[in-house]
């Protein structure tokens, strides 16, 4: 199976390290829409900060985006977003457009993997349809599928594509051999062949959901042990001494996964009459923490003895997750808006957001961070490195009288904050 030519159809936090890993080994298609993205990868830059240069510049991957240039290969792997809507109803939009892509260039003997993320039946019940609709071939009979579920983590470095075990699964016997072949010459972690499509399908989306309600414990537990007066990372510093004790930690739940992924089950659970209780009381806890974190950053603040109608609050970062630049889903802009709705002046500052994306998503302007005004408060919204390693002293030239961090990720040191003079309130 390694004569296949693989193309990889979505080029961005997902896409771009798959067909990175097959261009090392094989020749390889990596198609976007994006015709200024495709410009950027082959000038050997990635704004996802995934891929590094020198390891784009050293694959064999012909970048395009022009659909002709699929027809060269004959093993399609689609690797686009799968958002919600605004009512968090599943949008499926990207995929079946991709489809319809694949479709125009599917032939004879042709393979396509999907690895995004859906509910079961998604692969065979709306794409196939899809594939047969714009190739006029019969799948099956003149080519297969497979779905093998991404497991891509953003910013992170060390669990890599190749390095994790890699779910795979065939709509028949021979497709799923070929599916698995083509994935362990590239993934050293190896495979798991899945029993069916649907069966992979789920799979994927239990383990984001496993880890959203996880946080969701996390973060009801941070609420009452915050009406209570006791402090979570103390709690949980303690209870983590136990050996099975699972290290989950509150926080913001956003980006494209695991605050979206949930609602692609729940939606397939209420379409076959089964009303979830625990996922979807998940989900609302998760949803509003960036408000509950903006109402007590206001709280904190009037005890400090600040007015609040009109004062400065510097929020750092504003990506999904620390460490990434994606801004997708990210739950910063709940407590951006909460504040607002106070009165409530707000400067964002982020180190690797892209500014022209901030403002065109959120109507965000950057503020650099050599540049900020001085604050009655501080919200360490996300914790990237450069930001984890301000010191005391720092953080306090950032704020005016009466210092207040609002350390929503724990990451700073509570007896040096208090010893520079800064009131530290921690989800």
């Amino acid at each position: 199976m390694n004569d296949r030519v693989v193309s990889v159809i979505g080029l961005g936090y997902v896409g771009l390290p798959v067909a990175v890993a097959f261009g090392m080994r094989r020749k390889t298609v990596g198609f976007d829409i994006n015709a200024a993205r495709i410009k950027e990868l082959k000038d050997g830059f990635d704004r996802t900060g995934e891929v590094e240069s020198a390891d784009l510049k050293s694959t064999d991957i012909l970048f395009t985006d022009k659909i002709d240039e699929l027809k060269t290969a004959d093993f399609h792997i689609v690797a686009v977003p799968t958002p919600v809507d605004e009512a968090n109803q599943p949008d499926l939009t990207p995929m079946l457009k991709a489809s319809e892509t694949v479709g125009k260039a599917l032939k004879m003997g042709d393979i396509v993997v999907y690895e995004s993320t859906v509910y079961p039946g998604v692969t065979e019940d709306e794409c196939i349809p899809v594939l047969e609709r714009i190739s006029g071939l019969k799948c099956g009979t003149d080519f297969t599928v497979g779905y093998s579920p991404e497991r891509i983590n953003p910013g992170d470095k060390e669990h890599t594509f190749t390095k994790i075990k890699k779910v795979v699964s065939g709509q028949d016997a021979d497709t799923l051999e070929i599916v698995a072949q083509v994935y362990e010459s590239v993934v050293t972690a190896g495979v798991h062949r899945a029993s069916s499509i649907k069966a992979a399908e789920a799979a994927k989306v239990i383990e984001n959901t496993q880890r959203d309600l996880n946080i969701a414990l996390m973060n009801e537990l941070a609420i009452i042990f915050d009406h209570m007066g006791i402090d979570t990372n103390d709690v949980l510093a303690a209870a983590g001494t136990k050996w099975n004790f699972l290290p989950f930690r509150p926080g913001l739940v956003g980006g494209h996964c695991i605050g979206v992924d949930p609602y692609y089950l729940t939606h397939k659970a209420e379409k076959i009459g089964y009303i979830p209780q625990v996922i979807l009381a998940g989900r609302r806890i998760n949803d509003g923490m960036g408000k509950f974190i903006a109402q007590r950053t206001v709280k904190e603040m009037i005890h400090a003895g600040h007015n609040v109608l009109g004062a400065m609050v510097t929020v750092m970062g504003l990506t999904f997750k620390e460490d990434c630049p994606d801004l997708r889903n990210s739950k910063v802009i709940d407590i951006i808006n909460e504040l607002q709705d106070y009165g409530i002046e707000v400067q964002v500052c982020d180190s690797l957001a892209d500014p022209d994306e901030s403002f065109h998503e959120y109507g965000i302007k950057l503020v650099p961070f050599d540049k900020l005004k001085p604050a009655a408060a501080v919200v360490a919204a996300v914790a990237h490195s450069d930001y984890r390693k301000l010191s005391a002293d720092t953080l306090v030239s950032l704020m005016g009288k009466s210092p207040l961090l609002i350390d929503v990720k724990g990451v700073y040191d509570r007896n040096a904050c208090k010893e520079a003079g800064i009131k530290v309130w921690r989800l």
